[in-house]
């Protein structure tokens, strides 16, 4: 079990044995071999254990199952890179699915990839119809950090793949009782550090967005992880250069969700903000919602 593979394709899951097998099926059609499939469980109280069990019983692919207390998606992460085998480390959601050649893909565009200065490659996510999410540039790949996005009309969920040895080095931090943090956070810590990512026009992944998924669930998510929240927020204030809009964006959101149990002051110094910049951002943003 300590041989090194290429690739360790990850899935964090929690209750989602129902949507397993799809991502099981497609990891089996690949066209490459060379990579182990990691699960964390995430404390799942459905069958995801069985399920898995009868997959490994097949003995098609290499699997690597863990079951841990449940912690939400960046813990699982945390957790998986203390047992990944893999050079290079893909994060596939236990609701997606991979494309036939996506490994073999990955494989080849990492073995021209410079090893000083890249964190990893990315690829593009698309739907059922293979429609790309969000926007892209014109031409094959760019090479630009995380935070270079918006300069290269990189704009949507994307697929990124990171060698394994950097996010061990970067894992999330974890707040007592919080189950949710943003991949902005590390993948933004990353990029300040200089890394860059060469991004790939290539749709190899292929998303089914749950009415129940953390992406549909945003607002609440942020809600019930404020310290997560806040320190996106901070680090991107203090270490980035964003837009006012964009700032005015998050302080608005994060007094949103807040205001019922803080009062004005007390937002401000978990953000280090400005109450009077708070409260006018909160105020512009109802504004705006009341003229639409």
């Amino acid at each position: 079990m300590n041989k090194k593979v290429f690739c360790t394709v990850f899935t964090p899951t929690y209750n989602r044995a129902k949507n397993l097998t799809k991502l099981y099926n497609s990891l089996c059609e690949q066209d490459f071999s060379d990579f182990e499939w990691l699960i964390v469980d995430d404390g799942s109280s459905d069958d995801t254990e069985k399920l898995v069990a009868q997959f490994i019983k097949k003995h098609k692919i290499e699997i690597v199952y863990k079951k841990t207390e449940n912690g939400g998606k960046h813990r699982a992460i945390n957790y998986g890179l203390d047992f990944a085998r893999g050079e290079v480390f893909a994060i596939v959601d236990s609701d997606d699915y991979l494309k036939k050649d996506a490994l073999t893909k990955i494989y080849k565009r990492f073995k021209k990839l410079p090893k000083k200065n890249y964190a990893g490659i990315a690829f593009q996510r698309g739907y059922e119809s293979r429609e790309a999410i969000g926007s892209t540039f014109e031409g094959e790949y760019v090479d630009a950090t995380s935070l270079e996005r918006n300069k290269y009309n990189i704009s949507g969920d994307k697929f990124e793949i990171f060698f394994t040895k950097i996010l061990q080095e970067h894992k999330f931090p974890e707040f007592k009782g919080e189950k949710f943090m943003t991949e902005m956070v590390v993948w933004n810590r990353i990029a300040r550090l200089g890394y860059k990512i060469r991004w790939f026009n290539d749709i190899i992944y292929i998303c089914e967005y749950l009415p129940d998924g953390l992406t549909a669930n945003l607002f609440k998510l942020y809600k019930n992880n404020p310290k997560g929240f806040a320190l996106n927020i901070k680090e991107q204030v203090q270490f980035d250069n964003i837009s006012f809009k964009q700032k005015m964006s998050y302080y608005s959101l994060y007094y949103m969700i807040r205001k019922e149990e803080k009062n004005l002051i007390e937002i401000s110094k978990e953000i280090n903000a400005s109450p009077v910049i708070l409260l006018f951002a909160y105020m512009a943003r109802m504004l705006i919602w009341k003229k639409r």
